[in-house]
């Protein structure tokens, strides 16, 4: 089963899995059980998620966004499994019922990393070996197995046009948190009315200084244009220039699945490799 492994080119750990993540807005009768959710932390979720790697549990700036001012109702949850087979038994899983039942709007993911830069708690992630070793092992010469592994590493025509998604996260150092803060509204703004996000949420860690964003495009064009150019741009020139964060980690997904309904918009996508992959597992059987 996959676990930390040492990547030699830069001594950093890296967390092979398939990353699944959470967005919720409860309704204003459950904003005291989210707000426990959410001191609770972790913990009940190693014991009740087989195959659960990392975890965080998130808040969220007012509104979902990416502002100073906590939200009372927005939450997400980020996690990395140590493969498929897991990664979709946790979306049936009773606990996060109970979320999702507690929300006006939720959305769920399931992903691939295609790229990640920097580290989270000192782990960088990568996507192989996310079915499982065993798995890997018993059927290396499967073709639906062979055609995983490759578009787990690779992007073709078809997967270029199909969704996408990218996490940052950022440690701030509080000597430098007005000076990242300052650079937070344009982003944001050119963000939201940029052509092709189909989703964009900031999550905090803890606040000010633990930030995220996550968002979903409609194709790796879209992502590309937008974070090399505008006020993005700009404010990642800043975080390099004048060494905003003690650790950072930007990650580029390939979308699996996705479902639920965010700020109005309806999701409902499952990638060729989805399907692939839960053939697999029912030849299994």
């Amino acid at each position: 089963m996959p676990t930390l492994q040492l990547d030699t080119a830069d001594t950093e750990p890296i967390l092979n899995g398939v990353v699944v993540i959470f967005l919720f807005d409860f309704l204003p009768a459950h904003r005291s059980w989210a707000w426990l959710k959410l001191i609770q932390g972790t913990h009940s979720l190693y014991k009740t998620l087989p195959g659960l790697l990392f975890a965080k549990v998130m808040g969220s700036g007012e509104g979902g966004g990416f502002g100073l001012r906590p939200s009372a109702t927005h939450q997400g949850l980020i996690f990395v499994f140590d493969g498929f087979k897991n990664a979709r038994d946790c979306l049936k899983n009773p606990e996060l019922s109970a979320y999702r039942d507690k929300s006006r709007e939720w959305w769920q993911g399931m992903m691939l990393v295609n790229s990640c830069r920097g580290a989270w708690n000192s782990q960088g992630w990568q996507s192989s070996g996310f079915l499982g070793e065993d798995a890997l092992r018993e059927n290396e010469r499967s073709p639906l197995i062979q055609d995983a592994q490759l578009n787990s590493k690779s992007l073709d025509a078809q997967q270029l046009q199909e969704p996408v998604a990218s996490l940052t996260r950022g440690s701030i150092r509080a000597s430098k948190a007005v000076a990242f803060w300052r650079y937070t509204p344009a982003a944001q703004e050119d963000l939201h009315r940029t052509a092709g996000c189909s989703l964009a949420v900031g999550l905090g860690e803890a606040p000010v200084l633990r930030q995220c964003t996550f968002s979903v495009w409609d194709s790796t064009k879209s992502m590309t244009d937008y974070a090399h150019q505008g006020a993005h741009l700009k404010a990642i020139a800043a975080a390099q220039k004048y060494k905003f964060f003690t650790e950072s980690m930007f990650v580029r997904m390939q979308v699996l699945q996705m479902f639920g309904e965010w700020k109005g918009r309806i999701f409902n996508f499952t990638s060729k490799n989805f399907e692939q992959l839960q053939l697999q597992l029912q030849l299994q059987v």
